[in-house]
């Protein structure tokens, strides 16, 4: 009723409205084969083909109808067939071990189907279908009809059905993957890993990312002009008269400026562009610290009535790189403390839920952090709509360099999709191309792709992320630099002062969770390289933060990484599967190196002592005990013996060495002379109990939402056992499902997600007191109990509501 009231209001029809459809479940998936085309299920060898006929009555293959479906496996998206297949020593390194790849033809092929009505009242809409990532070399069919091949893993793909639909009837899509080769040199995962939609609108509408929403705007910032481009597209047989006009919402939904237009003809099939200019006085800008967002509402008319409403999220802002002063934001000057990141977590691989993607966000943002480079690809849309709201700035990243079509395409494509999010600052044009960073190819292909990338977004600068070379760099916007020891900055910043810099990379020289011993027996872990005076430098996290706090022409850095991730654990190999140098774990528990960025990142008080006290086998040995804290002194005490009262150097560290007995660790620190906090650390008792801790005590039953579990094991006084890895059985009651788990071992062999869709059971072993759960609802309200059992322990619950 409201709904036809407010088309009532606007002169609209019921064919204008503007809907998006998420396409999320009701999947089936099956293997194919990568080699043998006969168990790939014919593809491809039927008489009249799909690359011959554009819908060929011989075609019998999984994009028919009528092929029988009953014996796949029933999923929803996004999904990556891979958290479920075995690891193997003679699998991919740098994929983490996993069994799939041009090795493993038989599981490195997914076929997926969804069948699903399309209402007659839709009849006269254009309809399109819109894949935000599928890996990789993805063909889609739809009802039969070949849509098209998208080979690259990470790119959106858009494709109009509306030809080919069955109105009131069923209609089926099709997808093959094949993810025989690696695109990236880490874990990619495969399959449709990212969101799917179903887009309706009427004949004259805006495009498929049709708009191009950005602020001019300069101090005092009390005036900004707002443009806006805008592509509408005719999709009908004939020429229409149209119009577009917008208006700019604020975030309590009131109307603050609007900018009309006028009719011009728009002939069949035709694209055309508008603009529009919006005067606001005294924007409310968006920063780091206050996201705040604005809406643009498109309306496009035809023949005076509305037919499109259009949506685009924007947030104004000044950004500015500055070879004297750095980054600057409205103005100001802020220096980016940032990390890089891979696209997976532990428990789901890299189809990463939008409830997981935004948990990840604000555990960086816990210990300071305000930006995040996309390593070494487009992010999904869902990770960068969680940026803007949550005030995180971007670098988004581009695949692979080159000029020809494959290439720009591809950069385009990325560029149109993602530059009205206030959050990026920075495209990056590539990473790390050693073939061509020392010749003058190099510099060629960095200056046509930064001309490129302004001709696509002339707001915002680019740079390519540059491992040691000295051509490439010379073509760049923004030189990005990867680590301090393979680039001589400081010279280069004197040869050329007009060069504006970032550390796009800089090592954190962490290891594995909780793991201060080196021990043959577990050669998959890692000590962390900041205790072990690697490449000469004690606690080399600091290196990278001191060297670019200190210089005000450099714009900041970006850590690699913020979360371990799957592959490519250099300097290891098999048995360990995962990258150590995260800040946080695969699961996101927090490593000592967080509480470093934590004290010189935040102004909270910060006091953080280890090793932990546990450790057992080490007794009457002599241990060094580090402190992280940004207060002015720190004095430590073990075993009641007083060790003496430090000064804490700016961006630094303490550290102290004591003979090993059990017993009890204390921390105090000051600040202008008076106690500030203490921390104490003690020898544990043995584990008792297993308690769980969820990040909400209430989420959407949409099917979609989750709740992240943390499981502690803890001895009989409530403290966390930190060297404890018992085995746990975890069990879901209520209208829940376990979507993953994990526990931070990067050596851990087992699997972390189940092989069913709807799971009530699962166990994995702790591991260093720590484990993990993604509870996950369903579309049914209810209380849900998840519980976790160990032999000897007693048992742990907690209760996550779903509404």
């Amino acid at each position: 009723m409201l709904l036809a009231l407010f088309m009532t209001v606007l002169g609209m029809n019921a064919q204008s409205v503007r809907e998006t459809v998420r396409l999320d479940k009701g999947w089936k998936f099956a293997f194919g084969h990568a080699a043998d085309p006969q168990k790939d299920f014919g593809c491809g060898t039927e008489y009249f083909n799909y690359l011959t006929k554009a819908n060929s009555i011989h075609n019998e293959g999984p994009y028919v109808q009528k092929f029988d479906d009953s014996k796949w496996q029933e999923v929803n998206v996004p999904h990556d067939w891979v958290t479920t297949l075995p690891y193997a020593r003679e699998a991919s390194h740098s994929h983490g071990y996993k069994t799939v790849g041009w090795k493993y033809p038989e599981t490195s092929v997914g076929w997926y189907r969804k069948v699903f009505k399309i209402d007659g009242t839709d009849l006269g809409k254009r309809l399109v279908l819109r894949f935000d990532g599928v890996f990789r070399s993805a063909q889609v069919w739809f009802n039969g009809f070949y849509m098209g091949t998208e080979p690259s893993g990470y790119a959106t793909q858009v494709y109009d059905i509306t030809p080919y639909v069955k109105y009131g009837e069923d209609n089926l899509v099709c997808v093959r993957a094949d993810a025989s080769l690696e695109e990236g040199w880490f874990y990619e995962g495969a399959g449709i890993y990212r969101d799917v939609w179903l887009e309706k609108s009427a004949e004259v509408s805006v495009a498929p990312f049709g708009t191009f929403v950005y602020a001019e705007l300069k101090e005092p910032y009390d005036v900004a002009l707002l443009r806006v481009k805008t592509e509408v597209t005719n999709s009908s047989l004939k020429t229409q008269q149209y119009e577009v006009e917008q208006r700019l919402i604020d975030a309590e939904g009131q109307e603050v400026v609007r900018a009309n237009g006028h009719q011009n003809p728009l002939k069949a099939k035709e694209t055309r562009m508008t603009q529009h200019v919006m005067k606001l006085t005294n924007p409310h800008l968006w920063s780091t610290t206050d996201p705040y967002l604005y809406k643009v509402e498109t309306t496009v008319k035809v023949d005076g009535k509305v037919v499109d409403v259009y949506e685009t999220t924007t947030g104004i802002r000044e950004i500015m790189f500055d070879a004297e002063r750095g980054f600057l934001l409205n103005g100001q000057q802020l220096k980016l403390k940032g990390v890089n990141l891979h696209q997976d977590h532990a428990g789901v691989g890299s189809a990463i839920p939008d409830a997981l993607q935004a948990w990840r966000i604000r555990q960086l943002k816990q210990f300071g952090c305000n930006a995040y480079r996309a390593s070494h690809n487009p992010m999904t849309p869902a990770l960068l709509d969680v940026c803007d709201r949550e005030g995180i700035l971007v670098i988004d990243e581009n695949r692979l360099m080159g000029i020809n079509d494959e290439h720009l395409r591809l950069l385009e494509r990325m560029i149109k999709r993602d530059r009205n999010h206030p959050s990026i600052i920075l495209w990056s044009d590539g990473n790390e191309e050693w073939g061509i960073e020392n010749n003058i190819q190099g510099t060629r292909l960095a200056e046509a792709m930064r001309e490129y990338t302004r001709l696509y977004d002339p707001t915002r600068p680019s740079t390519v992320a540059n491992a040691g070379g000295t051509e490439l760099i010379k073509g760049l916007d923004v030189v990005g630099f990867n680590y301090i020891v393979q680039n001589d900055v400081d010279n280069r910043k004197k040869a050329n002062p007009s060069w504006r810099i970032v550390g796009t990379e800089e090592t954190t020289g962490c290891g594995t969770r909780g793991w201060y011993f080196k021990q043959p027996e577990f050669p998959g872990r890692m000590v962390s390289l900041n205790r072990t005076n690697e490449q000469n430098y004690e606690n080399i996290i600091e290196r990278g933060w001191k060297f670019y706090a200190e210089r005000p022409w450099a714009a900041g850095l970006f850590y690699w990484t913020g979360f371990d991730y799957r592959g490519e654990p250099n300097p290891l190999e098999f048995p360990a599967h995962e990258s150590e140098f995260g800040i946080l774990d695969y699961c996101g528990f927090w490593k000592d190196e967080a509480w470093y960025l934590k004290a010189w990142w935040t102004d909270e008080p910060v006091l953080h002592v280890f090793p932990h006290w546990n450790l057992q086998g080490h007794e009457g040995e002599e241990i060094e005990l580090w402190a992280y804290s940004n207060c002015d002194e720190v004095e430590l005490t073990v075993n009641g013996k007083k060790l003496g009262r430090q000064p804490m150097p700016r961006n630094g560290h303490l550290k102290w060495k004591a003979v090993y007995q059990p017993g009890k660790v204390v921390a105090t620190c000051y600040k202008n002379g008076k106690r500030m906090m203490t921390e104490t650390i003690e020898t544990t008792k043995p584990a008792a109990k297993t308690v769980l801790k969820a990040d909400r005590s209430s989420i959407c039953a949409d099917g979609r939402d989750l709740a992240v579990i943390k499981v502690e094991v803890q001895d009989q006084k409530g403290r966390v056992v930190p060297n404890a890895c018992p085995q746990l059985t975890f069990r879901i009651e209520g209208d829940g499902r376990i979507l993953g788990v994990g526990n931070g071992d990067p050596m851990y062999a087992g699997l972390d997600h189940p092989n069913v869709l709807d799971c009530k059971e699962f166990s994995i072993p702790a591991f260093n007191g720590l484990a993990q759960v993604l509870v996950q609802s369903t579309e049914v309200a209810s209380a849900i109990t998840l519980s976790c059992e160990s032999a000897g322990l007693k048992t742990g619950s907690i209760v996550v509501n779903t509404k």
